[in-house]
């Protein structure tokens, strides 16, 4: 039938045109879609970059370059628009590209200059420099303005790309100036004091649609998967069954025997298959005959009875961690407190099921290399690939993709170097390394399973006196960064995020011990807050419910001198109508996160159906300082809700001798359509520098459900995912 040769690309593209009409308004994608990989040709054909952010033409259109990983966060969007708004931007001329991995010019601050697109740090640690550097330009234009003109340059405003002096009323548009315009031998000097207060922003706040979104909706957008050029091969990796290990005896004349196979190739922790197309290397891979290394300590990893031995650990008070944080005397005011609490928190591996595969595609010429790739980590690529490919970082040339979902799994770069290898054996032809789903769950870098011991003490007010978190796992950052993980005594940012906060108590001892089991664990959506504040908020709940407070009033004692977070808990609170009746066998469950210095509260609706959680609405009150893009910002905190719950409810990657024991989604468990309740999200816009936003709807759900079966059950959940109540 007809129907069967239609690709979903093609049924995208076919028909999403009324809707994206619909969607997008006057917005125009010619204006505001992504144009392409490489932004040197866009700063050919225009005239003038009065700093590197931005190139002007004559025609007054602007071409922003946006450093971040477009992963379907609206990074694409939100970075351009600060720049916009400081350099006093016409928005409807702008036209947004990838800038290239060159970490010189392009690096985030908040990643020390590195580009990495991760942790909520992209909006943090680009606003300021973004800010900074559009005031720079704009002061360019004006300074030209102002010698064309001879006037003096502070008698000049700019609006909407366009220079106007005052006294006279003479207008000019960016574009005019870009004929014989050069650039200042020195840039002019600018402080936080010279920019814009959050009353004068006429882009940031506003209600502007994204510019991925027209291909995405069309489907015309380019992923690294879509990746094409002349002469390209493609290549199947079999991998080991236990990370570690490495191929010791390859037998491969049924597969190098399959027509359309070029050449098989060992690879770490792998055999590739190269063939004129995936599906002939997939299948040749199959005949691949491999004797493996059996020496690998994770051979020994179940997870099962790892987490046992977690758990035991945690509640071993008298063992000291690695102290992440600690003020006052918690063990002191722990012991003459009036009550004490005690309770153990458990969070299994998960996985990242990114809707894209991991695929790299490289081509390597000489003692250089080409790598086009959907990454979060430019950086990590060019360093990866130095490490493991031998080539020297300026001979490296990286294009970054669209990314089809990221969630960390991108930040890592294990997948490019498979391509750069293969690359590196098949000069001048570009190959490109596709991991299937099973491959990529073969090879996962889950979250870390976790076993955290939480001690309260309270008065006989019931107001908390001390506070002890003891969390057990294994460490990320002693793999990704180990020098700085020695250097700053064992703390890991990524573990422990979340584990801090603003609750005024004044007595903690927060403290993480680290097991090595020879698996590693990596980066996920919130990582550490969405385990931390599962168990702080159970318990902060448990607490007051045990000294027969109110969950919100307890919380906004403990936010007393934290206006921002009390905001948004009100807010969150009287969204959802918190002290009001409910439906019979429905409660409401609440909670709070200020990780990555965004204030959320969230409230959840919930029923019980067989002993399992049945969400049916969510309420979020969000407090992230200058809210970029309210928009964005509602679908951030619904989507990350949406899976922090997926998470809460089922999802469980289990390891049996250090073999992982799902491989696709049959048997892995996502939230399902029918399971995903309705999201309400308010956005508070407060004169702050931006918070992060990506992850900040994942840490508060959990708890939030959880606090609401116990209401409805009297049973504390305390572990992820959550199990039957009996």
């Amino acid at each position: 039938m007809e129907t069967n040769k239609l690709t979903r690309r093609a049924f995208i593209a076919g028909s999403g045109a009324a809707a994206v009409g619909i969607v997008l308004g006057g917005w125009s994608a010619a204006r505001g879609g992504l144009a392409g990989l490489l932004p040197e040709a866009h700063a050919a054909a225009a005239r003038f970059s009065p700093v590197a952010w931005v190139a002007l033409s004559p025609d007054n259109t602007a071409v922003v370059y946006s450093p971040a990983s477009e992963m379907g966060q609206g990074t694409m969007t939100a970075i351009p628009l600060i720049l916009a708004e400081e350099m006093e931007l016409d928005w409807s001329t702008v036209r947004v590209e990838q800038a290239p991995a060159d970490p010189r010019r392009f690096g985030n601050p908040g990643f020390g200059g590195a580009m990495v697109t991760g942790s909520s740090r992209t909006v943090k640690g680009y606003y300021e420099a973004l800010r900074l550097a559009g005031l720079q330009a704009r002061l360019v234009l004006a300074q030209a303005a102002a010698e064309q003109w001879g006037v003096p340059a502070a008698e000049i405003r700019a609006e909407r790309s366009t220079l106007v002096h005052g006294p006279s009323g003479r207008r000019m548009t960016y574009g005019q100036l870009v004929e014989g315009a050069r650039a200042p031998q020195s840039l002019p000097k600018v402080d936080k004091s010279m920019l814009k207060p959050m009353s004068a922003f006429t882009l940031i706040g506003k209600e502007l649609p994204r510019v991925d979104v027209p291909e995405k909706s069309g489907g015309g957008a380019r992923f690294g998967i879509d990746v094409r050029l002349p002469g390209m091969l493609w290549a199947a990796v079999l991998h080991t069954p236990v990370q570690g290990e490495q191929p010791l005896e390859v037998t491969d004349a049924a597969a190098l025997a399959v027509p359309g196979v070029r050449k098989v190739v060992r690879l770490p922790g792998g055999v590739a298959v190269v063939a004129d197309s995936f599906a002939t290397a997939r299948k040749a891979r199959e005949l691949l005959e491999v004797k493996w290394s059996e020496q690998a300590k994770a051979r020994s990893y179940d997870s099962e009875a790892a987490l046992a031995a977690f758990t035991a650990r945690a509640e071993r008070l008298d063992e000291a961690g690695a102290v992440w944080h600690k003020h006052g005397d918690a063990a002191g005011k722990i012991a003459g407190a009036a009550r004490v609490f005690r309770a153990t928190y458990t969070t299994d591996h998960v996985a990242h099921v990114t809707m894209e595969p991991m695929n790299c595609t490289a081509r390597a010429q000489g003692e250089a290399i080409e790598i086009w790739v959907p990454s979060q980590s430019p950086s990590g690529v060019i360093g990866t690939v130095a490490a493991g490919a031998g080539y020297k970082p300026e001979n490296i040339k990286v294009h970054i993709t669209l990314l089809g979902g990221g969630y960390g799994r991108r930040a890592e770069a294990d997948y490019s170097l498979h391509a750069a290898l293969l690359a590196k054996a098949m000069p001048g032809v570009p190959i490109q390394v596709i991991w299937t789903r099973e491959d990529d769950f073969l090879r996962a870098r889950p979250r870390p399973m976790t076993a955290q011991h939480l001690v309260a003490g309270v008065d006989a007010q019931g107001r908390i006196v001390g506070w002890r978190h003891r969390l057990v796992s294994e460490s990320i950052m002693a793999r990704t960064a180990a020098a700085a993980y020695e250097k700053s005594g064992g703390r890991d940012s990524p573990v422990m995020e979340g584990a801090d906060g603003v609750y005024g108590i004044a007595d903690q001892l927060i403290e993480h011990g680290r097991e090595q089991r020879g698996v590693d664990v990596s980066f996920w959506r919130a990582v550490g807050a969405g385990y931390t504040k599962f168990s702080m908020e159970s318990m902060i709940d448990e607490i007051a419910t045990a000294s027969g407070k109110d969950a919100l009033q307890y919380r906004l004692d403990l936010t007393a001198d934290q206006p921002r977070a009390q905001a948004v808990l009100r807010e969150a609170a009287a969204m959802a109508g918190w002290g009001r009746g409910r439906e019979a066998g429905r409660a409401l469950g609440l909670a709070f996160s200020d990780a990555w210095n965004t204030f959320i509260a969230m409230v959840a609706e919930v029923s019980l159906r067989e002993g399992r959680p049945v969400v049916h609405r969510i309420w979020a009150a969000v407090d992230c300082g200058h809210a970029i893009s309210p928009a964005n910002i509602r679908a951030q905190v619904e989507g990350a809700a949406l899976f922090g719950l997926s998470a809460a409810l089922g999802e469980r990657l289990v390891y049996k001798g250090g073999q992982v024991q799902q491989h696709n989604l049959d048997t892995y468990t996502l939230l399902r359509a029918n399971q995903a309740p309705a999201v309400q999200v308010k956005v508070m816009p407060t004169d702050n520098a931006p918070g992060g936003m990506g992850e900040v709807g994942l840490p508060p759900v959990a708890p939030a459900v959880a606090n609401a079966v116990a209401r409805l059950s009297g049973k504390r959940l305390r572990s992820l995912p959550f199990p039957q109540i009996t």
